[in-house]
């Protein structure tokens, strides 16, 4: 029914923004990623859209760009997984980081958005392996699957563990990790890593 709306920004909150189009004003769920993405009330702002119709509400989904929206209709058609989750989903990982969460298994990424259980991420692992790819930037789900399993050493495992509990997920650990070299002390593999996750690498 709608595309997308184009329009001034009148209203944010931490789960929605307003859009005035013509003298209209529709509201859109959104995620956290979208919202910093579309600026200030008084800004034009696009969103490209989604109308969810149940039996009790018409509730409409917007986003910044496409390929957030195709993420969002793919992740819905998983069972179990309604708007609420998706935009929880999106709010956390973005299309690409989703992509690359799915690719190497990392539950424990896609359980950190509020509301989705270890079920549900296994559930959205296994049913989008191959749906995501062309949301994934740069990293293959083929190259993420070799990064992960050429973490051996308990050099290697102690430096992702560290990493993670800097709080970045699992499949971006490996990756750093797996691209350094192995004979490294653990206090190098963690400075040398975060370089990289900083895009210094």
């Amino acid at each position: 029914m709608f595309y997308s709306l184009t329009g001034s920004v009148i209203y944010t909150d931490e789960s929605s923004v307003a859009i005035s189009c013509s003298g209209v004003a529709f509201r859109c769920f959104t995620s956290f990623n979208t919202l910093c993405k579309i600026g200030s009330v008084g800004e034009t702002a696009t969103l490209y859209t989604y109308l969810s119709v149940r039996e009790d509400a018409l509730d409409l989904f917007g986003f910044a760009d496409v390929a957030e929206l195709d993420c969002f209709k793919i992740l819905i058609g998983v069972s179990g997984v309604g708007p609420k989750a998706g935009i929880a989903i999106l709010s956390r990982l973005t299309p690409d980081k989703l992509s690359q969460a799915v690719a190497s298994g990392d539950v424990k990424a896609i359980t950190a958005a509020q509301g989705i259980g270890p079920k549900i991420a296994q559930r959205i692992i296994v049913e989008l392996k191959d749906k995501l790819a062309p949301f994934s930037s740069g990293v293959s789900a083929v190259e993420l699957g070799d990064v992960v399993p050429n973490i051996a050493s308990n050099t290697e495992k102690d430096a992702v563990d560290a990493l993670i509990s800097l709080g970045f997920t699992r499949s971006e650990a490996s990756l750093a990790i797996g691209k350094l070299d192995k004979n490294l002390s653990l206090d190098d593999m963690i400075k040398q890593a975060l370089l990289g996750l900083s895009g210094n690498f």
